[in-house]
């Protein structure tokens, strides 16, 4: 059975995303668009196939493969764009860097994924023709931020506390990974909020808990990426330039120096201070329109 590469619903999505990383420059842009071209990605649902999205580097020398599973709504187009973002990432990385440098850390990776989405969220709000949709795309702003930065910060914790009862002699059962997710979920929700204890059982089926400390470049990620969104968009050439150029290193040094070269420097409470202000910026807004008619 034929399946076309690139499905015709598609079409929109490819056109919002490159509209919104038009601030990374005309050649991000041309090599995006030119590549989204090719028959390197598989966008459609459909029985049998593997779950989930995500992007393959490919070999040194070969080009990247996407695996998508696109739903027709925001939700896949904020997807798509994350995946083409670290298509991008690798394809600028191989650009500059040896093979023994091309390849980057996990640190990295998510910074180029989740800039893209934080430019198309811009976009998608500055584009909005009404004041619900606009609200709407607020509104997957905020909840960008709270999966992403609090719940994954959450996440850190709960991974650490479960590896401290470990090497602490605890023995560790499912009922206690139950008890202290709970126990986080309303430390982290507050006091204001019931919490069903059936979503204490969530722990249970994210695989990222055992994957070496995985979750927490997450939230540092996407306070990196509204670093760098905001200095793309706030900025000019050199502002862009800087980022691109994290992006070419690759890993080529250790990912918090390629970071500090281009003006972030993630061991400071700067630029998580700044992700809490973008984040009561965008819930300003999103107030204000509600006390609209």
């Amino acid at each position: 059975m034929h399946l076309p590469l690139v499905p015709e619903w598609t079409i929109d999505i490819h056109e919002r995303t490159l509209a919104a990383v038009r601030p990374l420059g005309n050649d991000y842009v041309d090599l995006m668009a030119a590549s989204t071209a090719k028959p390197w990605a598989d966008y459609t649902p459909r029985k049998g196939k593997a779950s989930g999205a995500y992007m393959n580097p490919g070999a040194y020398d070969v080009h990247p493969y996407l695996l998508l599973n696109l739903a027709q709504n925001y939700e896949g187009l904020s997807t798509y764009a994350h995946e083409w973002g670290h298509a991008m990432h690798s394809m600028l990385a191989k650009s500059r860097q040896p093979f023994e440098t091309a390849d980057y850390a996990t640190f990295t990776a998510e910074i180029a994924s989740t800039t893209n989405e934080q430019l198309l969220a811009r976009h998608m709000v500055e584009t909005a023709r009404t004041r619900d949709e606009k609200l709407f795309y607020l509104g997957q702003q905020m909840e960008g931020f709270r999966s992403t930065f609090f719940r994954q910060t959450m996440f850190a914790e709960f991974e650490l506390r479960i590896h401290d009862m470990a090497e602490a002699g605890e023995g560790l059962s499912g009922e206690k990974f139950t008890a202290l997710y709970l126990e986080l979920l309303r430390k982290y929700h507050g006091a204001g909020m019931t919490i069903d204890p059936l979503y204490a059982m969530e722990w249970s089926y994210i695989p990222h808990f055992y994957r070496t400390f995985y979750v927490f470049q997450y939230a540092t990620s996407i306070s990196g990426a509204v670093f760098f969104a905001q200095s793309v968009l706030r900025g000019g050439a050199a502002e862009r330039e800087r980022y691109l150029d994290a992006l070419r290193a690759g890993g080529s040094d250790y990912p918090v120096e390629i970071l500090r070269h281009a003006g972030l420097d993630m061991t400071t409470p700067a630029p998580y201070q700044a992700l809490i202000t973008e984040f009561g910026r965008v819930m300003d807004q999103a107030e204000a329109l509600l006390r609209t008619t």
